[in-house]
């Protein structure tokens, strides 16, 4: 194999393909990333044996070929050249890096030894095509609830399904759970894919890329975003049934301001790190106020006050964490706030008639 890219590309692909070689194997092949010519571009490619990471750049192609490398010390190697032109050559299990006055010699492995890289037949899947603004905040919103414990593999991905007419994602921890709506859709589809693949989707997506196409079959994902393409194991099992977890009505209805709801929750936060980010809040029908307040055994206390239109009285304790994560993914200039007594789930969204997000908080005991 022989050609030459520009640094800024090839750079830009190994970070990207890096992060899935896993360090953490048995298999040293997996250590490293596959480059193989593909026509007149540049294939890179990494996988952990759940999730598959290739990246085609635009390339000079001198002679065609193969090699893996390792993962780790390419990326550095690469990124830490001038910009300009890299000239890659194979000679046997070595990889001849040049770029102006810097040379390096690269030890590979020889890609026979490389495991396939995942396929998926497109006339047999569920395909999507989402626009990448919805897609990252849609993804964004409901990977922070989605549960690290792997006692709970299920919960530990996002939900991707259909329901009524449209595809719904959803992911839970068992403390929280988030809903978005995504599009119409008349697929129908119910599948598990790893929070973690949802993440190196989210980092593959670059500023110049608008749609992200999605597919998938009985046990894989494939989500391709420009030149980028990422192929994950869905995780096997039944969601929960989760939607009898998310109240209709409340009895207590808050409509505030997302500036002034975020700062007294940070500021309330500040008094509860002693208390595992405990914090009561309380609304008032008639001084129209949401109050939060926090204790902090050895530094004091605090009671901070917001204006809001409020339709009940009543208190509830949630987690601050919690409740800034929540807020920090949700768009507008209102939020919507809303519980029934201290022991029911709590809902936040945008203060909008139909919102397409929903975010529910269940109470700490008091």
């Amino acid at each position: 194999m022989e050609l030459s890219v520009t640094q800024e590309n090839l750079s830009r692909a190994l970070s990207v393909v890096g992060r899935v070689a896993s360090s953490r194997t048995q298999l040293p092949i997996l250590n490293n990333i596959l480059l193989r010519t593909d026509g007149k571009r540049l294939l890179i490619a990494a996988t952990d044996l759940e999730v598959a990471s290739t990246q085609l750049i635009g390339a000079k192609i001198v002679k065609a070929g193969s090699i893996t490398i390792p993962a780790k010390l390419v990326t550095e190697f690469v990124s830490n050249l001038p910009k300009g032109t890299v000239e890659l050559k194979v000679e046997g299990d070595h990889l001849l890096v040049s770029s102006g006055s810097y040379k390096s010699v690269i030890n590979g492995i020889a890609s026979d030894d490389f495991p396939e890289l995942p396929t998926i037949d497109e006339s047999e899947a569920v395909s999507y095509e989402i626009t990448a603004e919805d897609f990252k905040q849609a993804v964004s919103q409901t990977i922070i609830t989605s549960s690290n414990d792997s006692a709970r593999p299920i919960l530990t991905g996002v939900y991707w399904h259909s329901h009524e007419g449209h595809l719904y994602l959803a992911a839970t921890d068992g403390y929280r759970l988030a809903e978005r709506q995504l599009m119409k859709t008349k697929s129908e589809i119910s599948a598990i894919v790893p929070t973690t693949s949802l993440q190196e989707v989210l980092r593959s997506i670059s500023d110049s890329v608008t749609e992200v196409s999605v597919l998938f079959d009985d046990s894989q994902v494939r989500f391709r975003a420009g030149d980028a393409e990422i192929t994950s194991r869905l995780i096997d099992g039944n969601f929960p049934d989760y939607r009898n977890l998310i109240p209709d009505n409340s009895d207590n209805v808050i409509e505030i301001k997302k500036d002034e709801f975020v700062r007294i929750t940070k500021i309330a936060g500040l008094f509860s790190r002693d208390s595992g980010g405990s914090v009561t809040l309380t609304v008032d029908d008639e001084a129209k106020t949401l109050s939060l307040h926090s204790i902090a055994s050895e530094l004091g206390e605090n009671t901070s006050d917001a204006p809001a239109e409020v339709t009940g009285s009543g208190d509830i304790t949630l987690n601050s964490r919690y409740l800034l994560e929540a807020l920090s993914v949700i768009e507008g200039d209102s939020i919507g706030f809303r519980f029934s007594g201290k022991l029911s789930p709590s809902v936040i969204n945008t203060a909008e008639k139909s919102p397409n997000y929903k975010h529910v908080i269940m109470p700490l005991k008091s």
